[in-house]
C-alpha cells in the first residue's frame, strides 16, 4: 500500500503545532503521534522517512499557507498598495494566532534543524524579504528604502514573536504590526 499524498490538514496542523512549540530535536515521536491522533505505526506509514520527512511536510503546508495568503496578497497588483498590505498584515496576524504562535523558522533552526532545513528557511526569509520589498515599492520607496524596510520588517517580526512569547504579552505582537502598518503608510 502507497502511503496518502494528501495529507489531512488536522494531522499537518497537529505536526505543526508540535514542531512549533518544541523544535525539531524537542519533537518526540509520542507527541507527534499524540498531536496527530495516529499511532506511531501509522505515523510512520505516512512518512516512512521519519520525523524528518514529517518537518519537510510542515514546512510545505506552511509555505503554501503564506504563499496564498501572504505573499499573494501583498503582491496582488488588482488590489491597492494600501489594501494589499492591510491584507497581507491580518494574514501574517492569523500565521501567528495574535502572537501566540511561535515561528516555525525559529522552531526549526535550532541544533541539527538549522543543517536539515536550512536551505527552506533561507528560501522562506528570502520570500519574505522579496514581498515586503514589492509593497515599498508599490507605496513608492525607492526600491533601496524598500529593501531596507522589508529587511526591517522580517527582523520586527521574528523579534517581536520571541519577545510575546517571553513577556507572555500579545499586546507586543499587535503593536508591532501597527507599528509596521504604520511605518509603510505613514511616512
Amino acid at each position: 500500500m502507497r502511503p496518502q499524498k494528501v495529507l489531512d490538514k488536522e494531522i499537518l496542523n497537529g505536526l505543526t503545532k508540535i514542531f512549533r512549540s518544541r523544535g525539531y530535536e524537542g519533537a518526540s515521536l509520542k507527541e507527534l503521534s499524540d498531536a496527530t491522533g495516529l499511532k506511531k505505526a501509522s505515523l510512520y506509514h505516512r512518512f516512512p522517512n521519519g520525523k524528518q520527512e514529517m518537518a519537510d511536510a510542515v514546512l510545505v503546508h506552511l509555505e503554501e499557507w503564506i504563499n496564498t495568503n501572504v505573499f499573494h496578497t501583498l503582491l496582488d497588483t488588482n488590489l491597492t498598495p494600501t489594501v494589499r498590505l492591510k491584507k497581507g498584515l491580518l494574514a501574517i496576524r492569523e500565521l501567528y494566532d495574535g502572537g501566540d504562535a511561535i515561528c516555525i523558522f525559529r522552531a526549526l533552526s535550532m541544533q541539527a534543524g538549522i543543517e536539515l532545513f536550512e536551505a527552506q528557511i533561507n528560501k522562506g526569509m528570502t520570500q519574505w524579504l522579496y514581498a515586503f520589498k514589492e509593497i515599498g515599492i508599490a507605496l513608492s520607496f525607492t526600491s533601496e528604502e524598500a529593501e531596507k524596510k522589508a529587511m526591517q520588517v522580517l527582523i520586527q517580526i521574528q523579534g517581536c514573536l520571541i519577545v510575546t512569547k517571553g513577556l507572555g504579552d500579545l499586546s507586543v505582537f499587535e503593536n508591532t504590526m501597527q507599528n509596521i502598518e504604520n511605518s509603510y503608510l505613514k511616512r
